[in-house]
């Protein structure tokens, strides 16, 4: 992952490699394969440069084979439709030769209309919810250890949890309700354009999502005995925010079948104002036990 907001804005400038084409790279983090936030970032910057006078409003991609962090992704832009209001693009990102990734990008013109949105749930202040590392001591030390390598690997994204106690393991026969709350921001200040908060937006939606599916199971993304990976990808776009400033991500996960998991978000500013909406389906297998053996 990049670690600073200048690297983000830098890994969202791909380059133009020929007529409707970009090259896009990844950061030597180490990582064995590319963040799925980031190649749809990458893919809706991609489509953005073939589109004028108007904002994206919605997204749907499909991860189709995991990325090689190591090599280039080439993403081709397709003009499927110019229209008087909506403007309609896919990508497919590639690497040797195969396709990795695809997404569908709407883009629409400013207009007025309807206006509502659901209220944005209580919640304390971001500055009043304890830093996750500090505050899961109680949790033992092996807990800890695991989300302080979380926050390392995902900087610059930062994220404070309403509930640390979902990182402890439940007992035997218990269930959780499958649901979370977070406070998410980028940290440190980006540019005012609204194209690279947009990117940094659709980055930073793909966090801590399939680990609502886990919630009512006692387990989480770090623990090792699963195994999770994005499917597909959804995000609306709805009102004006910053992807620099806390918004408050409220997840559910409505159902968990087949080594499957959808999971669902609202995405609010601190205003309380309704930003964005994603919905995502991901493999959520458990591994067993030989295999980590």
């Amino acid at each position: 992952m990049p670690v600073t907001a200048a690297d983000l804005v830098a890994l969202f400038d791909i380059e133009p490699t020929g007529p409707d084409r970009f090259i896009g790279r990844s950061p030597p983090n180490g990582w064995p394969r590319v963040f799925g936030g980031q190649v749809i970032a990458q893919a809706l910057v991609a489509a953005s440069r073939t589109v004028e006078e108007r904002a994206p409003h919605s997204l749907h991609a499909y991860f189709i084979l995991a990325g090689d962090p190591l090599e280039p992704i080439l993403f081709e832009v397709d003009r499927i439709r110019d229209g008087r209001s909506f403007t309609t693009r896919r990508v497919v990102a590639r690497q040797r030769g195969e396709a990795i990734f695809v997404l569908s990008a709407s883009f629409h013109v400013e207009e007025e209309g309807f206006d509502h949105q659901f209220p944005m749930p209580p919640a304390p202040e971001p500055d009043r919810v304890v830093d996750p590392v500090a505050a899961t001591a109680f949790l033992g030390e092996k807990a800890q250890k695991r989300l302080q390598g979380l926050l390392e690997r995902i900087r610059p994204i930062e994220f404070r949890p309403l509930d640390l106690a979902r990182y402890a393991p439940s007992a035997p026969g218990i269930v959780r309700e499958p649901k979370q709350s977070l406070w998410i921001r980028i940290a440190g200040a980006l540019p005012d354009d609204p194209a690279i908060h947009r990117a940094a937006l659709a980055y930073l939606s793909d966090m801590t999502l399939l680990d609502t599916a886990l919630v009512a199971h006692g387990y989480n993304i770090s623990d090792g005995r699963v195994q999770v990976a994005s499917l597909d990808h959804a995000l609306w776009l709805h009102r004006p925010f910053r992807a620099d400033d806390w918004l408050l991500y409220v997840q559910d996960s409505p159902n968990a079948h087949g080594a499957r998991g959808l999971t669902r978000g609202l995405l609010y500013t601190r205003a309380g104002v309704l930003a964005a909406s994603v919905a995502q389906e991901g493999l959520v297998r458990q591994v067993r036990r030989e295999a980590r053996n």
